[in-house]
């Protein structure tokens, strides 16, 4: 571990101290919120993964159907029937808030008819296809807007956990071998000074001796 470029003072000790107490604190807030990141991504990779396989169970049914329909018509007629489709899609696209995570809300308004065709001339397998993909289009919405859920949760995982780890391995050791250091080097100078203030005090005592033996020899000449 590194320890700080600071002064070895009480006041820097007393500020790493708080600045310690504080980091442990967000560290665990940190923990915290990324246990509930996790938490939701594990449930939405879960829904998309049923979800997708739903989809592709319905679009191979749906693909089947149009196979059916382009055996049994004229491709001229097949195409001329696709094409007279009126059908507009405007997508809504929102936003709602997942543990500060912003994700998409998509939503599809839908207006006008798959089967604008008539029926004179197509077979039940085209309105079976058209039936079967206006029944998948919602899910793929639904799929698309859970896999890019999932996308900016596993990125704003990413993140958390990248802080989780400089707190707990970097700045929070950081903080206690500093605090070491300058307790070690307060308890050197405490005990430097005592042992000055005791060399002071034995030099005072000495001359004061003296002085005693001074005047009494002073005395018994005089």
């Amino acid at each position: 571990m590194a320890l700080l470029n600071i002064n070895p003072t009480r006041m820097n000790l007393l500020t790493l101290k708080k600045q310690t107490v504080t980091a442990k604190r967000g560290h665990k807030l940190l923990k915290d919120k990324r246990d509930g990141l996790m938490k939701h991504f594990m449930q939405i990779i879960r829904e998309a993964r049923e979800l997708r396989m739903e989809i592709e169970k319905e679009m191979g049914a749906t693909l089947s159907s149009f196979l059916a329909a382009k055996a049994s018509m004229d491709p001229t007629i097949l195409r001329g029937s696709l094409e007279l489709s009126d059908t507009n899609i405007d997508l809504e696209v929102n936003t709602k808030n997942i543990m500060s995570v912003h994700v998409p809300q998509f939503k599809a308004n839908t207006r006008g008819n798959f089967k604008s065709y008539g029926y004179t001339q197509t077979t039940g397998d085209l309105d079976i296809a058209l039936n079967k993909l206006e029944k998948v289009l919602p899910l793929l919405l639904k799929l698309s807007e859970l896999e890019k859920t999932a996308e900016n949760l596993a990125e704003e995982i990413e993140k958390t956990r990248r802080r989780v780890n400089a707190l707990e391995y970097t700045m929070i050791p950081n903080y206690l071998d500093t605090m070491k250091f300058i307790q070690m080097k307060l308890g050197e100078q405490e005990r430097g000074s005592i042992i000055a203030t005791m060399v002071v005090k034995s030099m005072i005592q000495e001359k004061e001796e003296q002085q005693r033996q001074k005047n009494k020899a002073e005395a018994l000449t005089s």
